[in-house]
């Protein structure tokens, strides 16, 4: 007998005549749309997933072929790019059944952003409009906006690619990140600050979070014009900065220290 049914004897003596009563939402024998076996033609995940490991597979088909190629700096960028397209083309060719046109260029994109990229948030990562970048585990990205976070449809194939993405970023700060090292705070060339956490610290992740700043510093007069300082604060910030005073600039997430 349920904690309901202890509680309340009464209500349940009364439902006992009740077609269906005493079935729960895990019944089995339970009507409705809770079991219901799906409909005819319904999307299916099987699809998504036969996509996912095939990117994979051509991922790591682009690193056996060209190995230290990818690293070594010995050909340009533009070079490089053209053999990993060529790999992909003939690796696609072959592939049974065929993949339709928009199939072809998704995953020749989706790979290339993987190997000269930072995988699927590069978009996300050039976008101006974007702030942060926030990546709650391998199918959960999210961004900020105008101060507004959104969730973005955006996700890593798994956690092993996410991580691939998150060493490659690491690396390239001159960095680590491992189970004896699972935090690492670091900076990427374009100057965005990067927190990434790995296990056995996070659970369920990894996690990564990508703050960007604007390319543009600004002024005081457009701090002005904003409303960000008042004419008397900027009076006194500037008095204090030719004075050679320590300033500590103290805030929460977001709120503008940096561009302070």
């Amino acid at each position: 007998m349920g904690l309901f049914e202890r509680l309340h004897p009464d209500a349940v003596a009364g439902d006992a005549g009740r077609p269906g009563a005493g079935q729960g939402p895990g019944d089995p024998t339970t009507t409705g749309a809770v079991g219901a076996p799906e409909s005819e033609g319904a999307p299916t995940a099987g699809a998504d997933d036969d996509a996912d490991n095939l990117r994979g597979r051509l991922h790591q088909q682009v690193i056996d072929d060209l190995g230290p190629l990818l690293s070594e700096g010995a050909l340009t960028e533009h070079e490089l790019r053209q053999r990993v397209v060529r790999i992909l083309v003939d690796a696609l060719g072959a592939h049974q059944p065929p993949l339709s046109g928009p199939e072809e260029a998704s995953l020749i994109a989706g790979v290339c952003d993987d190997v000269f990229g930072f995988g699927p948030i590069s978009d996300l990562l050039t976008d101006d409009t974007v702030t942060e970048v926030m990546c709650n585990g391998p199918a959960s990205v999210w961004v900020e906006r105008s101060g507004r976070l959104e969730l973005t449809e955006v996700r890593f194939v798994d956690a092993d690619h996410l991580r691939r993405v998150i060493d490659k970023m690491v690396g390239g700060a001159g960095r680590r990140i491992d189970e004896s090292t699972p935090l690492c705070d670091a900076r990427l060339a374009s100057g965005a600050r990067i927190n990434a956490v790995v296990a056995p610290v996070a659970v369920g992740g990894p996690f990564l979070t990508v703050r960007k700043f604007s390319s543009d510093a600004l002024g005081i007069h457009q701090l002005l014009s904003a409303g960000t300082l008042d004419p008397v604060t900027a009076e006194f910030l500037a008095a204090c900065v030719a004075g050679q005073c320590n300033i500590v600039v103290s805030g929460g997430t977001g709120t503008g220290k940096t561009t302070l």
